[in-house]
């Protein structure tokens, strides 16, 4: 445990950004297994705007959210033909 003040309130600090980060990732993640059960374009709508709200808040990297979306679009492209 931490004496100084600073470093008292970074383990407070660091603890609710990894909360936060850990509930938008499993939210993610739920999103996409939502849509692999279910491959539609609604549901991919749904899963790209996690997706995109993921990457606005920095939990994973731009590129990253891009190549996911690529993938779940090239899916639904092959569902459907």
């Amino acid at each position: 445990m931490p004496n100084i003040k600073s470093a008292k309130k970074r383990v407070k600090v660091s603890a609710k950004k990894s909360l936060r980060n850990r509930m938008i990732k499993n939210g993610l993640r739920t999103s996409v297994k939502k849509f692999e059960a279910n491959v539609s374009a609604d549901q991919l709508s749904q899963t790209v705007s996690a997706i995109d709200m993921a990457a606005a808040k920095g939990v994973i990297h731009k590129n990253a959210a891009n190549r996911k979306k690529a993938r779940l679009a090239k899916a639904l492209a092959k569902a459907s033909v």
